[in-house]
């Protein structure tokens, strides 16, 4: 898939159909933008667990913290990742090797890795990389 745009409707899909999201690099931070995403998908009544080994066991917005996804105590249904770019590979690995895979990888501003996301893709995961749902949500509602 191209990652250069996608179409309205790829990512309405992928919005309205996750209920559960996994927040790779969840801040307890309100500066940081992590916190604030967190609080906006909370608020759209997203169900969200923040992922952070720093933070684990500790709360953020009032949700525990977990060292890593495959803490998490429920399948997700998307991952977003606040993480540098670098990374992204990496946390598809985890993705993949979890019991049940998240339906969607979602790489935050500037955290593109095209081939992490094919490699996610033939896995039949869904990817979008350098978006925000905070921003996109308002755009598909």
């Amino acid at each position: 898939m191209n990652h250069d745009s996608y179409e309205r409707g790829y990512i309405a899909d992928i919005l309205k159909t996750t209920k559960t999201i996994a927040l790779l690099g969840a801040s307890p931070n309100p500066d940081r933008p992590s916190n604030g995403v967190m609080g906006f998908l909370l608020s759209k009544g997203y169900r969200v667990y923040p992922v952070n080994p720093g933070q684990a066991g500790k709360q953020i917005l009032g949700q525990t913290v977990y060292a890593r996804l495959a803490d998490v105590p429920q399948p997700v249904d998307m991952v977003d990742v606040f993480r540098a770019a670098e990374y992204l590979d990496g946390v598809v690995e985890e993705a993949l090797a979890l019991d049940i895979p998240p339906k969607v990888i979602w790489g935050q501003l500037s955290v593109r890795d095209d081939k992490a996301a094919a490699k996610a893709e033939a896995a039949g995961i869904k990817v979008v990389m350098d978006r925000c749902p905070a921003i996109e949500y308002p755009r598909i509602a």
